[in-house]
């Protein structure tokens, strides 16, 4: 099969999987602008050498995930070769992203549409500029993973049967938790108001940088709605925005914020004749 390649845009926070361990969601866009989800990633992964970074190209084969009923979801047939292969800075006040990301991958500004998409099954990813940020606000969450999941991917681990393959796989470790859900309270074109919970691996990564340099829990929330809210708020917000895999195809809104983008508003100077 032909090798393709695709910008990652998308790394959420790991969650759990049973059959999986701790697993990040990861997506991003070919050339010509489409999606592709590609999942599972195991989460350590990405801390190997040849892990790779938001905006970075990666090129491997391929499969459509038999699992996934959501079109954009593939999983790579061989793990160990994807690879990076290439980054896209911000050079030029983000020209490249900017192309291809607001320029050839489709920029919805309506919900409407992505609501129907989803419950069709024919869209599960895709770029959304919102008319209003509303909000940015924080709930109290589990502070600890599943205990029963936790304890059978334990077990899997000392039977040798969770990514057995790989040797970098065989010392389970368990990254903390986040105790708290994040969400984005915003319109679109049409008014239309909206709730949606923020997966971004960013966000968490904050919010963990933050307590880790205050030490008070509510000093890190505030710095972290400093982030989200008032300096994105001052730049050209997009969306990044993936359905669940439990929800897609039948909840009234199964989408969620796997990502934020964010580039500088670009001025153009106006000459009077």
């Amino acid at each position: 099969m032909p090798k393709e390649r695709v910008l990652i845009t998308v790394k959420t926070y790991p969650t759990l999987s049973r059959k999986y361990g701790e697993t990040v969601c990861t997506a991003g866009v070919r050339a010509d602008g489409s999606w592709m989800r590609i999942y599972p990633v195991p989460f350590r992964r990405l801390e190997e050498t040849e892990h790779y970074r938001k905006f970075d190209w990666i090129e491997a084969d391929f499969i459509p995930s038999r699992s996934d009923p959501r079109p954009e979801t593939h999983h790579p047939a061989d793990l160990a070769k994807m690879v990076p292969c290439g980054h896209m800075d911000t050079h030029d006040n983000w020209r490249e992203r900017r192309e291809l990301l607001l320029g050839k991958a489709k920029v919805h500004d309506r919900l409407e549409p992505l609501f129907d998409a989803a419950k069709a099954n024919t869209m599960s990813l895709a770029v959304f500029k919102p008319a209003k940020i509303r909000g940015f606000i924080w709930e109290d969450d589990e502070r600890e993973w599943d205990a029963d999941k936790v304890a059978q991917m334990r077990d899997k681990t000392r039977q040798q049967e969770l990514f057995s393959e790989e040797s970098w796989r065989e010392t389970f470790k368990l990254i903390p938790k986040l105790p708290y859900a994040f969400s984005y309270q915003l319109e679109d074109a049409e008014g239309r108001k909206s709730t949606m919970q923020v997966l971004d691996w960013e966000c968490g990564q904050l919010y963990w940088n933050c307590l880790r340099r205050h030490g008070d829990e509510q000093t890190a929330l505030e710095k972290v709605k400093a982030k989200y809210l008032d300096e994105f708020g001052q730049r050209d917000l997009h969306l990044f925005l993936g359905t669940t895999q439990q929800y897609h195809g039948f909840s009234k809104n199964p989408w969620v914020i796997v990502g934020v983008f964010a580039p500088p508003y670009q001025h153009q100077l106006e000459f009077a004749l």
